[in-house]
């Protein structure tokens, strides 16, 4: 009996065990299976303490760590732990660019293990002396760091094994989390779209999502929509501008998935401050294809009868924040939200450390406010019971005791900044576990006003040592007006243009010029029967005329002349064709030394990762940096240059002869030529001394200098050699030119 009984409790502690190891292996089934389909990861953290309504996070960018710039790194460990520790948020974001994978000359560009290491130890460093949960710090990938890296979790992606998303297992190209305080949730997605094939730069600069990492951001950000009635505010980050990130196989973007949800802001870096400080972009659908003129685009559309029900679709707009860099800058941005209205301020450490740190959170700064929606929620809100408006409210962030705030108002309506309000404000009962919010009352219908830049904002702090600080003035409108910020020239060209979408359009008319410049007199001079006779009552320079339209005479000169000259003119031609039919150079695209791919216009032709059989052209619109250049900084002035010199020839030659007199018999082309060159003789002028030839040799130069730091770069990057490798794409170019120099050199009459 008694063995029968051990008997018994033996099966059934198998049986037990059984069913437990079959859960445990569907569950295991259900978590791989759900990683492999979303290759992201959720979590939700929940915000405790005060104060009350409002959450901020911090972005960095473009840390770019180099062992040939080791300051970098000395910098972040020392100032970023206790600046951390001091501004305690919920999140840190650091958004690209890890690591720097250049050479000392910045020629070569792949990934740097020990660069690797070294971003690991800081990281690592901060966290601990900042004081937070290392859980909070979510770090994505940009160019950067998939310079060479010819597959993702390969031997040579080195940010899986060294990155802080990966040191917690955070795996796959979407990363989200929630914030959940009060009421509230707010939901940060992170978006890896670097290339899956990462080739060396330079032709790895932009942004490649696909449509399955579209399709998971979709997922992610609408994941609350229908679970939750408490109110959502969206943000996401990544590396790359939308001005530098492509479009789909399908046509779909970025913008249209933030559209889609109605994104608060989203936030990237990848520009750097060099190109300014202004590079902010506000979004809606009706933005160009191509270019973006201003920071906004268009007027919004305002209703009269607003719907201001729970259920009333959002408007369709966001912000797009580009931050800078830690690389020169030293740039850390903090980004709050205060009961769904997000604000942010970028902090400057060049200088060394900041003692005290003010964010005003209401009201916003109106140079980046929602243009709809702004004006929507001051009609629903200022008619309601809403208390939003009724107080002035700044987070301070200090490490020394803080024993006064004050609110200061300008208005600049008479030109001059006039305080018209200067008033204590008081801090947040109750609060302070997270940080310090100063709040004060105020008759904000007193500040209604048409103008959206006439009032201004300050906040003034004095800590217990006696030391003020001023937050800078900034404008606001209570009633939602947007300010008109404009861009310069140099932030328009990096933030409003469209590069992604602009390249195949650029590249399509710089080789339709090039083709025309060749073929277009090239025709004229096949069917036109009497060219000579049709030029004895062609235009002749005057003094009438204006330089401009001698320019123009002289180049339609120069380009038929050039057609004549048959081996110059083939020789070009035949280099156009090269380049639109064969590959450009061959080279190494990876860091490691394994077998070469090539570049056309199309791209690089690279192996899937997938099935190494099969190629597939990668790397567009990322080879434009190499593409239009060399067609429109040197193929296109060689062109022009080689046909000047053919008409400075003929040009001198008609001086010559009208000097002697001389004709030449049985040549009656040749006897025509002086009418037109005394037609452009206006142009050219000075024969005697051909200054002109002078002048076209130095361009020359010019044209052949610009050639050489272009190959030397490309063969510096590629690790090829120019005879074997490129032997057309280099020296063709420096042929032509030296046998046109040779052939339009001082010849007898």
């Amino acid at each position: 009996m008694v063995v029968l009984l051990h008997r018994s409790i033996g099966e059934r502690q198998k049986s037990m065990a059984a069913v437990a190891c079959t859960c445990f292996v569907f569950v295991l089934f259900l978590a791989l299976a759900s990683s492999a389909s979303h290759g992201r990861r959720r979590s939700v953290i929940e915000v405790e303490g005060g104060p009350n309504g409002v959450v901020w996070v911090a972005q960095l960018s473009d840390l770019h760590f180099s062992v040939f710039n080791p300051e970098r790194a000395a910098d972040f460990r020392r100032l970023l732990g206790p600046a951390l520790s001091m501004i305690n948020p919920s999140l840190v974001l650091i958004t690209g660019d890890l690591t720097d994978g250049k050479s000392k000359d910045l020629s070569i560009m792949k990934q740097e293990e020990v660069e690797w290491i070294e971003y690991q130890n800081a990281t690592e460093d901060i966290i601990m002396r900042s004081g937070l949960d290392k859980k909070v710090f979510y770090d994505l990938r940009g160019n950067h760091d998939s310079f060479g890296v010819p597959q993702v979790g390969g031997e040579y992606d080195l940010y899986r094994k060294y990155s802080i998303n990966s040191r917690l297992r955070r795996h796959g190209n979407i990363q989200s989390v929630t914030l959940q305080h009060r009421g509230r949730r707010h939901i940060f997605v992170g978006i890896d779209s670097a290339m899956e094939i990462g080739m060396r730069g330079p032709t790895n600069l932009f942004g490649h999502p696909t449509d399955e990492l579209l399709a998971d951001l979709d997922m992610e950000l609408g994941q609350w929509d229908k679970k939750s009635t408490q109110p959502i505010t969206k943000i996401s980050f990544g590396h790359f501008p939308l001005s530098f990130t492509v479009t789909t196989d399908t046509g779909k973007s970025l913008k249209d998935v933030f559209l889609k949800h109605s994104l608060s802001a989203y936030l990237c870096g990848h520009l750097h401050t060099r190109f300014g400080k202004n590079l902010k972009r506000h979004h809606v659908k009706s933005t160009g294809t191509y270019y973006q003129f201003n920071m906004y685009q268009g007027n919004p559309s305002v209703k009269k009868n607003e719907n201001c029900s729970t259920n009333a679709e959002s408007p369709k707009e966001f912000w797009e924040w580009e931050m800078g860099d830690w690389r020169k800058s030293r740039v850390l941005r903090i980004v709050a939200i205060d009961s769904g209205h997000t604000s942010f301020l970028d902090i400057d450490y060049r200088l060394g450390f900041r003692d005290t740190i003010i964010l005003p959170t209401f009201p916003l700064d109106s140079r980046f406010m929602h243009r709809i929606s702004s004006p929507h929620y001051f009609h629903c809100e200022s008619t309601g019971t809403s208390l939003l408006y009724e107080t002035v409210r700044a987070l301070v962030f200090s490490r020394n005791s803080i024993i006064s705030v004050s609110l200061k108002i300008y208005d600049s309506r008479s030109g001059h900044f006039d305080l018209v309000l200067d008033q204590e404000m008081m801090k947040m009962k109750g609060n302070g576990t997270r940080g310090d919010m100063y709040v004060s009352q105020w008759n904000w219908r007193a500040f209604v006003d048409p103008s959206p830049d006439r009032f201004l904002l300050q906040i003034e702090a004095t800590d217990i040592s006696g030391k003020s600080t001023r937050s800078q003035p900034r404008p606001f409108s209570v009633n939602g007006l947007t300010a008109d910020t404009s861009w310069s020239w140099r932030e328009f060209f990096v933030i409003g243009v469209q590069w992604p979408a602009l390249y195949p359009p650029l590249l399509h008319f710089v080789l339709m010029l090039l083709f025309a410049l060749l073929l277009v007199p090239q025709g004229f001079l096949i069917f036109s029967k009497n060219f000579a006779s049709h030029n004895k009552t062609g235009p002749t320079v005057t003094r009438a005329k204006s330089v401009w339209m001698c320019i123009e005479e002289a180049v339609i000169f120069g380009l038929v002349e050039l057609s004549r000259f048959t081996e110059l003119w083939c020789g070009i031609l035949l280099y156009l064709l090269y380049l639109v039919f064969f590959p450009w150079f061959f080279g190494q695209v990876y860091s490691d030394a394994g077998k070469m791919s090539y570049m056309t216009h199309k791209g690089w032709a690279v192996a899937s990762p997938k099935n190494e059989n099969h190629s597939a052209y990668s790397g567009v619109p990322d080879i434009m940096v190499i593409v239009l250049p060399h067609l429109g900084f040197v193929v296109l002035p060689a062109v022009l240059v080689v046909g000047a010199m053919v008409a400075e020839r003929m040009a001198f030659l008609d001086y010559f002869r009208s000097l002697s007199g001389k004709k030449e018999d049985g040549h009656p082309e040749e006897s025509e030529r002086p009418l037109k060159g005394r037609s452009f003789s206006g142009v050219f002028g000075f024969w005697s001394g051909r200054w002109m030839r002078k002048l076209l040799l130095f361009l020359c130069m010019l044209i052949l200098w610009k050639h050489w730091k272009e190959c030397r770069a490309i063969v510096k990057a590629y690790d090829m050699n120019p005879f074997l490798h490129s032997p057309v794409y280099c020296f063709w170019i420096p042929l032509s030119l030296a046998y046109a120099v040779y052939k339009t050199r001082a010849a007898a009459v």
